[in-house]
């Protein structure tokens, strides 16, 4: 959580000294990501049971069972993991049409902490009024920002390709994180019945 606010009030040195750091994707996964994704699902999780969100066409406030509310955190922790992946290889595709030799690891490295802004502010979707646009708009800047010296600094383009990398870079986890971000909110707004089912059952079958 500190890196990702260190990435926004400070980007430059905080990229310089992950660059230094090296850390494999194993680490970056289990101790950075992950710890930073369950965080935001406990605060999240814990705004779902005890203030609810509102759904359907008369605005009812509904709050979640505690049970709905992991297996809602928790697809939601899975879909953040998957756009970090799949947005590192797209990024890694786009960086070898501009000729660069560039890693996964560098890739990952630059979206891992590249999208901390992104899921850091998640935190306000714990209040039931925030409009569900409100966290990822601000988030999805903030990350957009922080890629603008990352994305440079990890994979290491050449001078000419690197705004042309950031730019394609940028627009691609716009659109991956933005998609997730409306399967999120509409089924939160009770857009998807069956899927609410389906949840459901898979509460019914925790054991606690």
């Amino acid at each position: 959580m500190i890196k990702a606010l260190l990435l926004i009030f400070d980007p430059i040195t905080t990229w310089d000294g992950i660059f230094r750091a090296r850390r494999s994707m194993v680490s970056i996964v289990l101790t950075y990501l992950l710890p930073l994704l369950l965080l935001v699902s406990v605060v999240e999780g814990y705004g779902l049971v005890h203030w609810g969100k509102w759904q359907g066409d008369f605005s009812r406030l509904k709050k979640f069972p505690a049970r709905e509310a992991v297996v809602i955190e928790t697809g939601q922790l899975l879909l953040s993991v998957l756009v970090v992946f799949v947005g590192a290889k797209m990024i890694k595709s786009i960086g070898e049409t501009f000729h660069g030799r560039h890693t996964y690891p560098q890739a990952f490295t630059a979206v891992a902490y590249g999208l901390s802004p992104l899921f850091l502010f998640h935190l306000l979707d714990v209040f039931p009024k925030m409009y569900p646009w409100v966290g990822w708009s601000i988030g999805i800047i903030l990350s957009i920002a922080a890629l603008y010296y990352g994305v440079p600094r990890m994979m290491e383009p050449d001078p000419p390709n690197a705004f042309g990398l950031f730019f394609m870079s940028s627009l691609l986890l716009l659109l991956v994180s933005g998609l997730v971000r409306i399967v999120m909110a509409e089924y939160l707004r009770g857009t998807f019945p069956k899927l609410q089912v389906i949840v459901t059952d898979l509460a019914a079958r925790l054991p606690f």
